[in-house]
C-alpha cells in the first residue's frame, strides 16, 4: 500500500543526501548535497534533469539555500543565496531557466555561484566567528521580505537584514536540543520550529526587535531529526527521519491551527533520512528527493505523492451538495432502479476525488426510492417502497425517527 501512494520518478543523476532545493515555476532547483557540488534543475512536467553548474571549489556539508524575494524583479529571474555549512560559505546565484532559450544564458553572470556582495561590491559575511552553521536553516520574512531568519547550533536564532547587510538580532531558543530542525514560516513574522523533543511557535516583533517563544505539543513518537518536511494548507507533513538507533519510514502530520499530531498508517517506500521535501508549483504533489537509506547509503531516489492523500479528513469529506450531485449523476448514467446497494459508495468514488466513506445508513428492508437532506444539512430523510420514511442524524449516522405510511394504494 505504501508504494501505491508514491510514484517513482527519474532517478537523480547522482546520489545527493542532505541536498537543498528551491522551487522556480515548473522547476525544482537541486543545489548540491553533502560532499557534492553539482546543481541540477528538475523539470516537473518533463521528468528530466539539466545541469545548472557546479559550486566553486568548496566543501558542502549542512548548508542552506533560500530564494530571495524581489518585488520589482521579473518572474523569469530569481536570486538564490547559499550559505552556512561546514566549512562556512556564502554565495549568490542569479538564475534563469536552463530550459529556456533566452540569450541571458550566454551571460556569465547568470547560473553561476559567485561571491555575495553589497551595493558597493564588497563581500558580505553571514555569521560570527564563534557561530556553528553546520545544519543551518533559514526563512525569508519581514514586512518587505527583507529579513533572513536563521536558526543554527546550538540553540541560536538570528535576524539578518538583507537591505543593510547587517545582523539586527541574536537570541537564544529556549530548548535543550541542539538545533537541526524543521523550520517553517507561518506568516511574515511568525515561524514554527520542531527539533527532537522541542516544538515552538516563534513570533518576531519587527518594530520592537524582539522574539516571543511559545511551546507547541510534540508527538511522543517523533523524537527524530533530519526528516523531510513540507507545509501545506495549515499543516506540516514529516517524512522519515533518523534517531540514534533507527532510520524511519513513518509519516506524520501536525495541524498548526488545531495543534494536533497524526501518525499515518501508510509509510514511505523505504526508511529514509536527510532527504528534501518540496511542493510543486500548484501544490498538488510533494516531491521527496535524495537522502540516505537504513544502510546509510546515499540514494538517487526521487519520488512524489499527491498532496490530497495526506490532507485533513475535514477537507476530504464531501459536502451536502457534492453528495447530491454525485447521486443524481450516478442515477442518470446507470439508468437502473434506485436502490441503496453495497457497491453504491464504490461508484461515488469514481466521481469525487479524495472520497472517504462517511457512514452506511441501513434499515429499510425494501428498495430506497428517495434520499434528501434537510435544509440545514444536519438530517437525512430516506423513503422506501415498504411505505416507511426514516430520518437520520447526519453527524452520528443514527436513525432518529421512523414514519410508517398507509399500505392501501
Amino acid at each position: 500500500m505504501s508504494k501505491q501512494n508514491f510514484q517513482n520518478l527519474q532517478d537523480l543523476p547522482i546520489p545527493l543526501p542532505n541536498s537543498q532545493c528551491v522551487l522556480h515555476k515548473h522547476e525544482i532547483l537541486i543545489c548540491g548535497g553533502s560532499g557534492e557540488r553539482v546543481c541540477y534543475s528538475y523539470h516537473t512536467l518533463k521528468n528530466k534533469y539539466k545541469l545548472i553548474c557546479l559550486y566553486p571549489n568548496i566543501m558542502l556539508y549542512g548548508h542552506c539555500v533560500v530564494k530571495l524575494v524581489d518585488n520589482n524583479k521579473k518572474s523569469n529571474e530569481i536570486t538564490l543565496l547559499s550559505f552556512g555549512g561546514f566549512p562556512r560559505h556564502i554565495l549568490a546565484m542569479k538564475y534563469v531557466s536552463v530550459w529556456s532559450n533566452e540569450c541571458k544564458l550566454n551571460n556569465p553572470s547568470y547560473n553561476q555561484w559567485i561571491t555575495f556582495t553589497d551595493n558597493h561590491n564588497n563581500p558580505i559575511h553571514i555569521g560570527r566567528n564563534e557561530d556553528s552553521y553546520e545544519g543551518v536553516r533559514a526563512v525569508i520574512g519581514g514586512s518587505n521580505n527583507h529579513l533572513l531568519f536563521i536558526t543554527y547550533r546550538l540553540q541560536n536564532i538570528s535576524v539578518f537584514d538583507l537591505n543593510t547587510f547587517k545582523f539586527i538580532k541574536h537570541d537564544t531558543i529556549p530548548t535543550r536540543d541542539s538545533i537541526i530542525i524543521a523550520f517553517k514560516k507561518k506568516t511574515k513574522d511568525e515561524m514554527i520550529l520542531f527539533c527532537k523533543e522541542t516544538g515552538l511557535s516563534i513570533a518576531y516583533n519587527e518594530h520592537n526587535n524582539i522574539f516571543q517563544f511559545h511551546k507547541l505539543p510534540i508527538c511522543d513518537d517523533i523524537t527524530l531529526r533530519e526528516y523531510a518536511y513540507v507545509c501545506i494548507n495549515g499543516s506540516i507533513l514529516f517524512f522519515g527521519g533518523f534517531t540514534k538507533y533507527i532510520v524511519s519510514n513513518i509519516l506524520y502530520k501536525y495541524s498548526i491551527q488545531e495543534k494536533i499530531w497524526t501518525k499515518f498508517r501508510h509509510t514511505l517506500p523505504i526508511p529514509l533520512f536527510n532527504s528534501f521535501g518540496i511542493l510543486n508549483e500548484d501544490n498538488t504533489h510533494i516531491h521527496i528527493i535524495g537522502g540516505l537509506n537504513s544502510k546509510m547509503i546515499s540514494s538517487r531516489m526521487h519520488i512524489k505523492t499527491k498532496t490530497s492523500k495526506w490532507m485533513d479528513k475535514k477537507m476530504q469529506q464531501l459536502t451536502k451538495n457534492e453528495i447530491q450531485v454525485v447521486i443524481h449523476h450516478w442515477i442518470r448514467i446507470s439508468k437502473i432502479k434506485l436502490g441503496w446497494i453495497n457497491d453504491f459508495n464504490k461508484i461515488i468514488i469514481k466521481y469525487v476525488s479524495s472520497f472517504q466513506l462517511l457512514m452506511v445508513l441501513q434499515a429499510h428492508d425494501s428498495t430506497v426510492n428517495s434520499v434528501t437532506f434537510s435544509a440545514d444539512g444536519r438530517k437525512i430523510v430516506s423513503a422506501s417502497y415498504n411505505h416507511t420514511v426514516r430520518m437520520w442524524d447526519f453527524v452520528s449516522g443514527r436513525q432518529v425517527q421512523t414514519f410508517r405510511g398507509h399500505t392501501d394504494r
